[in-house]
C-alpha cells in the first residue's frame, strides 16, 4: 500500500459555479510536501502546502484537509470514460495504489510515510464543478450510482509526504461504516443514514443535518 502521486492544484477559471476559479486541476509533484491541520473552513485552507480550495463554503479547512483516490478506480474508470485518466485528474490530493480507499472505515488512520497520520472523515460528494472539468453530462449521476468517492481525511499528526511512500492503517474503530456506505447513505439510500448519526469521527456539520434529516 502506498502513494503512487502527490498532487497538487493550480488555479483555473470555474464556469461551473459560482466561485469564479477552482483548485481541481491537481497535478503530480515530485518534491516532499508538507502537510498540517488547515483550521476551520473558510479561507481556502487545505493540508497540502501549494495547495487550496475556492469553494471555502463547501471544500477546504479541517475535515476535508486532503482527499485521496485509488489509482485501481481510475483505471476502471478510463473505460467508461473513454480517455486517460492521469493522477490527480479527479482532483485528489493523494492517488494511492493497493489499498481500496471506500473500504476505509469512518474515523480510520492511517500513517503515511514516518511522519504524517491521517483520520478517515466523510466521501466526496460530486459537484458540478467535478462535472464540468471532466466535461461529461450526467457525470454526477454517474459517480454517484457507482458509490466509490474516495475519502477526505482530516489530519492527526503533521509531516511531509511524497510519492512512494507508504500506507498503513494504524486504527480501524469497531462499527462497520465504511466510506462507500457513508455515501450510499448521503446520496441515494438515506435508510441507511441512521448507522452515521452517532459517528464521533464524522464532521459536526454532517450530524448536524443527519439529525435534522432524522428529526432527533
Amino acid at each position: 500500500m502506498k502513494l503512487l502521486s502527490v498532487n497538487i492544484g493550480r488555479p483555473v477559471d470555474n464556469p461551473w459555479r459560482t466561485a469564479s476559479m477552482t483548485g481541481i486541476d491537481k497535478r503530480p509533484t515530485g518534491a516532499a510536501v508538507a502537510v498540517t491541520a488547515p483550521g476551520p473552513m473558510g479561507d481556502g485552507s487545505v493540508g497540502l502546502a501549494g495547495d487550496r480550495v475556492y469553494d471555502v463554503d463547501h471544500h477546504g479547512g479541517t475535515d476535508q484537509a486532503v482527499y485521496a483516490y485509488a489509482r485501481e478506480d481510475l483505471d476502471a474508470w478510463q473505460p467508461v470514460l473513454g480517455r486517460d485518466l492521469p493522477n490527480g485528474v479527479f482532483g485528489e490530493n493523494l492517488t494511492t495504489e493497493g489499498i481500496d480507499v471506500n473500504e476505509a472505515l469512518i474515523g480510520e488512520r492511517w500513517r503515511i510515510g514516518e511522519q504524517v497520520v491521517l483520520e478517515v472523515t466523510r466521501p466526496r460528494i460530486p459537484c458540478s464543478t467535478f462535472q464540468g472539468w471532466l466535461d461529461r453530462q450526467g457525470w454526477m449521476k454517474e459517480f454517484t450510482k457507482t458509490a466509490l468517492p474516495g475519502p477526505y481525511f482530516r489530519v492527526i499528526e503533521p509531516g511531509s509526504v511524497r510519492a512512494g511512500d507508504g500506507i498503513e492503517v494504524i486504527a480501524r474503530p469497531e462499527h462497520d461504516v465504511t466510506i462507500s456506505v457513508a455515501f450510499r447513505a448521503m446520496t441515494l439510500e438515506p435508510a441507511l443514514l441512521p448507522r452515521l448519526a452517532d459517528l464521533e469521527a464524522l464532521p459536526e456539520a454532517d450530524r448536524a443535518k443527519i439529525r435534522r434529516r432524522l428529526k432527533v
